[in-house]
């Protein structure tokens, strides 16, 4: 597995649509991040979109686990592979 950075811009989702689809969204989002798929995520201050830390096999495997979520039909999504780096005592 390897660790991505997501830039999510949530494109076209009215306020309707999205305080509709939200408690889907935030409860699945909840289960990816009990399973270790979610590593860390931030909503921007804007409420225009998120940033996710997830693990993933590749940028495929990425899309794939998020296209369970409702907003993924409205995410623009910008992939960036980082590194693992391991905590060591200072």
């Amino acid at each position: 597995m390897k660790k991505f950075m997501l830039n999510i811009q949530l494109e076209e989702l009215d306020t309707e649509t999205r305080m509709k689809l939200l408690p889907r969204e935030q409860e699945l989002v909840k289960e990816l991040e009990q399973n270790g798929t979610i590593v860390d995520n931030f909503i921007k201050l804007d409420m225009s979109g998120i940033f996710i830390v997830m693990m993933a096999i590749d940028q495929e495997d990425v899309h794939s686990k998020l296209s369970v979520l409702p907003y993924y039909p409205y995410m623009k999504i910008e992939i960036i592979p980082v590194r693992i780096v391991n905590s060591v005592n200072q």
